[in-house]
C-alpha cells in the first residue's frame, strides 16, 4: 500500500473562513451554527442553542458559505471536531470554525472526513493546540499538520464510503429517535396540556351531537385521521380501530374548575413531590480508590446527560464500586427513574434505562405512584420554564428539592395514564433499541477505522 505525506493545507481546494466577530442575529431566519453544534458523534451539525440571521445578513455579511460535501472544522474551543455538510446546506457558520473543501485531485472528500476523525489525526491536532484557557488550532497552522494519504484513489473512495455508511446508519437512527421523541411530546401536549380529546367531545355535545359522535371526534383528534380514514381503518384493521375507540372512551366529556383553571372532569391537581419520590445524590471521595477502582456501577453526573442526543441513559462515563455506592444516600436508583440536572445547567433530562447512582447535581424522580416515568419525563419538559424560574444561586443557578416539590401537576385518571404510558412507552422502547444499535455500529466503525486507514482490509 503506497502512502504520501501532505500538509493539511495542500489537501484543501478552498477554506470558507468568516470574520472573527459576531454577526448580526435575529429571532428567526437562516440557522447560524456555532462550534457547540459540531460533535464527533454526529454526522451533520446538530441544532443546539442556535441563532439566526436574516437574508440580507446571509447575502452580504459573510465572506462565503459552505457547499455540499464541505467539512465543517472547528478551530477554537474543541479544535478538530468535524461534521459533514449535507445537500442542500441548511445553515451558515459563525466564527471559530471553517468550512473546508477537499482538493479532489489529491483526496476523496469522505476519505478526508474519516481521516480527520481518526484518533491519530485528532491527537496530532490536540498536540498543536495553542491557548491555555480556550484551545485554539490556528488556520495558519494547517500547513504544519501533516497527514499520510493513501495514493490509490479507488481505495480512498472505498475507505471513505465504508466509514460514511456507518455514519449514515447512525444518523438515520438519530433522526428516527428525534421523530419518536417529537411524537411523545405531541401526544403529551394534546392529552395533558391542551386537553384536545376532551375539548373535541365537549364541542360535539354542545352542538347537539350524540355520545357516539363525541367519541368519533376524540378518535379523530387522537389519531389525526379524518372520518373517511377512520372508516378505512375500521374496514382494514378492525383491531386497531377498536383500540383507538377504547382510548377515546377513556377521556371525559366535561371540564371542571381547579386552582390551575379548567381541567378534565375526574382529574385532579397535585404537587409533583406528592406523586413521585424525589431524591438527590452524592459523590464518594475521589481520594479513596476502593470507591472507584474497577467499579462497575453506573454513576451519573450532568455531563452524562449533556452528551445525550436522545433522552435515554444507558451508560455513564464513570463507575463506582459497591463500597462507593454506600456513600450515596439515595443508593442505586432503579431503571426508569427520571433524571433532571439541578444545576450547571438546570434542565437536562433523561429516562434511566439502567440502574444508576447519581451525584449531587440531580433531582431524581422515582415513579412509584400513579404517575408513570414517561409521563413525568414529558411533564418536566413541558414545565421547564417554571422549573428554571425556581432556581437560584450566585455562582451558578440551582433548583433545590424543596423548591421543586411544590410545582403543580395535573394527575389524569388511572386508565388514561396507563394508556399513555403504553403508547409512549413503546416509543421509548424504540428509541432505546436504536441507541443500542447505534452504539454497536459506532464501536464497529471506530475499531475498523485505524485498520482501514492503514490499508488493512483483511
Amino acid at each position: 500500500m503506497s502512502f504520501k505525506e501532505y500538509s493539511f493545507q495542500d489537501l484543501l481546494s478552498n477554506i470558507v473562513d468568516n470574520r472573527g466577530k459576531t454577526c448580526p442575529v435575529t429571532d428567526s431566519g437562516i440557522p447560524l451554527i456555532a462550534t457547540n453544534c459540531i460533535k464527533n458523534d454526529s454526522l451533520y451539525p446538530v441544532y443546539e442553542k442556535i441563532r439566526f440571521v436574516d437574508d440580507e445578513t446571509y447575502q452580504n455579511w459573510f465572506r462565503g458559505h459552505p457547499e455540499p460535501e464541505d467539512i465543517i472544522f472547528v478551530c477554537k474551543g474543541s479544535p478538530g471536531r468535524v461534521a459533514w455538510t449535507q445537500n442542500p446546506v441548511p445553515f451558515c457558520i459563525a466564527q471559530d470554525m471553517v468550512a473546508i473543501r477537499a482538493n479532489q485531485d489529491l483526496v476523496f472528500p469522505k476519505y478526508l472526513f474519516a481521516l480527520l476523525r481518526s484518533p491519530k489525526t485528532q491527537k496530532k491536532i490536540e498536540d498543536m493546540h495553542v491557548g491555555s484557557l480556550i484551545p485554539h488550532f490556528k488556520k495558519g497552522d494547517f500547513k504544519n499538520l501533516y497527514l499520510d494519504i493513501i495514493e490509490d484513489k479507488v481505495i480512498q473512495k472505498k475507505i471513505g464510503d465504508i466509514y460514511f455508511s456507518f455514519c449514515e446508519k447512525i444518523e438515520a437512527n438519530r433522526q428516527i429517535n428525534q421523530t419518536l421523541e417529537e411524537m411523545a411530546q405531541a401526544i403529551f401536549k394534546s392529552w395533558f396540556v391542551y386537553f384536545e380529546p376532551v375539548k373535541a367531545k365537549i364541542a360535539v355535545l354542545e352542538n347537539g351531537g350524540t355520545q357516539a359522535d363525541a367519541t368519533l371526534a376524540a378518535m379523530q383528534v387522537i389519531s389525526g385521521k379524518t372520518t373517511q380514514q377512520l372508516q378505512t381503518l375500521q374496514a382494514q384493521h378492525p383491531d386497531k380501530y377498536q383500540q383507538l375507540h377504547q382510548t377515546a372512551d377513556l377521556f371525559p366529556n366535561a371540564m371542571q374548575n381547579s386552582e390551575l383553571g379548567k381541567i378534565p372532569k375526574g382529574w385532579r391537581v397535585s404537587e409533583i413531590g406528592n406523586e413521585v419520590t424525589v431524591v438527590g445524590g452524592g459523590t464518594p471521595s475521589t481520594k479513596i480508590p476502593e470507591f472507584w477502582d474497577d467499579g462497575e456501577i453506573n454513576w451519573a453526573t450532568p455531563k452524562d446527560l449533556s452528551s445525550l442526543q436522545d433522552k435515554v441513559l444507558l451508560n455513564t462515563d464513570r463507575k463506582i464500586t459497591p463500597a462507593g455506592l454506600t456513600k450515596i444516600s439515595s443508593g442505586l436508583l432503579p431503571e426508569n427513574t427520571v433524571l433532571m440536572s439541578s444545576r450547571a445547567p438546570v434542565g437536562y433530562l433523561a429516562l434511566a434505562k439502567v440502574p444508576v447512582a447519581v451525584n449531587q447535581g440531580f433531582i431524581a424522580m422515582k415513579c412509584e405512584g400513579e404517575l408513570t416515568p414517561e409521563f413525568v419525563l414529558q411533564w418536566c419538559d413541558s414545565v421547564m420554564d417554571q422549573i428554571q424560574n425556581r432556581a437560584s444561586g450566585t455562582t451558578f443557578m440551582e433548583i433545590s428539592k424543596k423548591n421543586f416539590k411544590p410545582i403543580a401537576v395535573i394527575v389524569p385518571s388511572k386508565a388514561v395514564m396507563e394508556r399513555f404510558s403504553t403508547t409512549v412507552g413503546n416509543l421509548y422502547d424504540g428509541i432505546k433499541s436504536n441507541v443500542v444499535q447505534s452504539k454497536s455500529l459506532a464501536k464497529i466503525r471506530d475499531s475498523l477505522l485505524p485498520k482501514l486507514l492503514s490499508g488493512d482490509f483483511n
